[in-house]
Formats: structure tokens, sequence, C-alpha cells
């Protein structure tokens, strides 16, 4: 006797469904009131406290384009590791803290969160150490974790440090879940980690790269992406527990990730995302303090699928930092705009770049550029020879190389300077420091290879 299961059965499925689709449209219906951002109250007349005097440091840099002068020094010192995906906070005494991920290669099994703390004072970054790593993550969130990256430090409203951190269990990146730990001593010590769960549906497929935002109830607005099947931008909505209470897709944004919100006022807000197909840097915004956003739009800006970094200074100046180039990552610039001003059309603040950014770097020619600015920040042989190794074994293929300057993160510290941390040729870690309200000089010293939208 064959079983052959009956129309009721899949009448139920199906009234399962629709009471399932009901449940959670009501409970769109009914999400409460977004609570409004948390902005800093800045006069157009007010400006960011102007940065103390240097005193005993060494002459500042120029900029390749000749607009503005900064200081700039490395911040990781494992010699021979791949490193990426930097984040900064600033600490109570006035240090900064940088965190990002370092292995044999992005992906690896040995990869470990690293971290180093700046002296202000001197700009001296202390040598690093390893904040997590795989065996810590497993154990705390009893499961594997297959790899780590893209770490996210930022300081949350109760004045505690949170760190966010990706991690794979299965697959790739695609499989990713976030990870989470908290520290009520400036980063010495930290909690167990613990898992975000941003979906009930397997919670894969999450990860993290941008700075969060703060609503003045609390909460934290984490900025994330999806990268399974398709791509898109969203913002969760985290409690002062941890927890996820709620989770807007940014519409549109298929192929659009990364996303770093910019807040203009207690209600409004701009997002700008990495584009997945290389075409231009991506935008929405919103006017009900992120509880909806406007469909995603390209921006006048290419973007090579690179990402990106931005910060709203003490004064209401907007920055972007990112890789202004169409098709690679040898050019890393700022963008400034005034309050609520539009990006497209600002002159670039350039600060770093390939001479030729439209052609490969010979093997010799590379290698020559990065022994000579290593050994200049104090490098020895023996670790200038490991940190050009790293560099050539990620980004050269056969007798030519990319040069790299990629996945900025932007922070204003209290004494009104502006620091930037990237990827330096995927080898080492790099702080730059600047004024802020210094003069660009409208008549560069060297012409810009760059050209502005």
């Amino acid at each position: 006797m064959n079983f052959k299961p009956s129309g009721a059965w899949d009448r139920i499925a199906a009234a399962v469904l629709v009471v399932a689709f009901a449940l959670a449209g009501w409970k769109i219906l009914q999400r409460a009131p977004a609570s409004p951002f948390a902005v800093q109250s800045a006069s157009p007349l007010a400006e960011a406290p102007k940065p103390p005097p240097r005193v005993g440091l060494p002459s500042q840099q120029l900029s390749p384009d000749g607009r503005f002068r900064f200081d700039a020094q490395f911040v990781s010192s494992s010699p021979g590791q791949a490193v990426h995906a930097a984040s900064l906070v600033e600490l109570n005494d006035g240090r900064l803290r940088a965190v990002w991920f370092s292995g044999s290669r992005e992906g690896a099994r040995d990869v470990t969160i690293q971290t180093s703390v700046m002296d202000p004072a001197s700009l001296r970054w202390s040598a690093e150490s390893t904040l997590f790593d795989r065996q810590q993550l497993q154990q705390g969130l009893w499961r594997y974790v297959k790899k780590l990256g893209n770490p996210v430090i930022a300081r949350a409203p109760d004045g505690t440090l949170c760190i966010w951190m990706v991690n794979v269990s299965l697959g790739g990146w695609a499989g990713s879940s976030i990870t989470w730990a908290r520290s009520v001593d400036e980063g010495e010590t930290w909690s167990a980690p613990r898992r975000l769960v941003t979906s009930p549906f397997l919670n894969i497929s999450t990860l993290v790269k941008g700075a969060p935002v703060s609503f003045q109830d609390g909460q934290i607005g984490l900025p994330v992406y999806h990268e399974f099947i398709t791509k898109f931008g969203e913002m969760v909505r985290i409690n002062a527990q941890g927890q996820v209470v709620d989770k807007i897709r940014i519409p549109g944004s298929q192929t659009s990730l990364q996303p770093v919100v910019l807040v203009k006022g207690p209600q409004e807000a701009d997002v700008y995302m990495r584009s997945g197909t290389a075409t231009a840097l991506m935008a929405s915004q919103t006017t009900d303090a992120g509880k909806t956003w406007s469909s995603t739009h390209a921006s006048a800006w290419p973007n090579p699928d690179s990402a990106l970094a931005g910060v709203v200074t003490n004064a209401g100046t907007r920055w972007l930092a990112l890789n202004p180039e169409p098709r690679n990552r040898e050019v890393l610039a700022l963008l400034a705009s005034g309050p609520g001003a539009s990006f497209d059309g600002v002159t670039p603040w350039i600060v770093e770049s390939s001479a030729t950014p439209q052609v490969r770097t010979s093997l010799q020619d590379y290698e020559r550029l990065l022994t000579q600015e290593l050994k200049a920040r104090g490098a020895s042989e023996d670790q200038t020879r490991a940190y050009v190794a790293s560099a050539r074994r990620q980004l050269c293929v056969e007798q030519v190389c990319a040069q790299e300057f990629s996945y900025p993160y932007l922070l204003q510290s209290r004494d009104g300077y502006l620091h930037l941390v990237y990827t330096w040729h995927r080898t080492r870690i790099k702080h730059v420091r600047l004024d802020p309200l210094q003069p660009f000089q409208a008549a560069p010293a060297v012409t810009s290879r760059v050209a502005t939208p």
C-alpha cells in the first residue's frame, strides 16, 4: 500500500506560511519609532579644537599632490604576515587603540585579531599583541571556527569598548556570522566572545566593516552587509545587552556592501557603500533615523570594488576615505565636504599614490620602493626582507606587482586631529595623522593623477 500525502497537508503547510508572513508583517508595522541619532552639537561658527603644537616630533610628510602635510608611521610590527581591515578607537587617556587581522594569508586558519596602542605625545605604537584567535572564539561560542577577520572596535554609549568580528564555521565569507565581545578596562581584557544573532535562519552571511553610530536611547546602529547569493547593506540596531532588536535592509543595494554611515542630524544620515561590481560609490539616505532608507543610487565617484571609511568631525565637516581610481587600489584619498553638502566634485586630498596608477610596477621597482620606505621607518634588513616577501606573495604575478593602499578607517580624536589607518601593500597597517583645519593648497606642487568627478 503506497502512502500519498493528501491535499490537507499542503493546505496546512500553506496556512503556516501565511501565518508566519502575517506575524512578520505585523511585527514590522508594530515596530516602535526609531530613536533619533545621537549627534554632536556643532555651530557653523564653531570649529574643532585646534591641535596642540608639535613638540619633539619628526618633520611632517608632504602629501603626494603637494597640498597638505601629515604624520605617518606603521602600526603593525610582525614581519611576514598578511594584515588587513584595521579600525581605531580613542581611549579615555587620549591614546589610540588599533585592531586588525593578521595571518599567513587572508582566510587562513592561523589568522588572529591583533592590537597596538599609540602614545599621542610621541606618535609611537606599542608592539602588537593578540586579542583573539580561533581557539578563543571556539571555546567562547561552543562551535567550530574555520576563519576570522574584519574586526571593528568602538566605544559604546555606556562607556565600555565593544569589538565585532567576522567569523566563518563552514564555507567562505558568504557563510559568515558576527561575534562580539566587551571590555570594561579600555581593551586590556575582554569578555567571552558571543554571537550576534542577526537572523533566525542559520544566522549566516552577515559581515561587518564600517564604524557604528549611536542613538539617543543608548542603542547602537551597526552597519553590516550580506554576501550570500546577492550582496546588500543593512543596519542592525543593538541594545545595551548586545542583542539585535531591529534590522533594516537598504533598498536597491543588491550589488553594494560594507556600508559607512555619516549622521547629519537627529533624523538624517547618509550611507555610502562599496560597489560589488566596481562601478561607482553607492549612496542612500534616511530622514527618519534609519527606520527607512531611500533606494540606493550611484554617486559621481568611481569605486574599484574597494572599502571606504567616513567620519563627521566636531565642526560638522564630513570626511570620506576611499580609492578614487576606477580600476585599482593604487591611490588612497580623503574627501571633505561641509555639513550636509555633497562630495561630488570636491578636490581629493591624496594620502598615498603609486606614481603610475594605470600601469603595474615591475617586480624589481616594487621591491625597491617598499625596501626604501621600510628601512626609512626603522625596519632591519631581516624585517624588510620578510615584509617585502609578504607583499610580493600577495600582490605580484610573475614579474609585475600591484601597489595597494586600501581598507581605510577614520577617527577624529578629542584634540582635533584626524586619524586614518589603512592596509599598506597587504603587509603592514599604516597610520596617518593630520590637522583637518590646515590650509588645503589650491595650487599643488605635484599635479594629481586622479581626476575629480
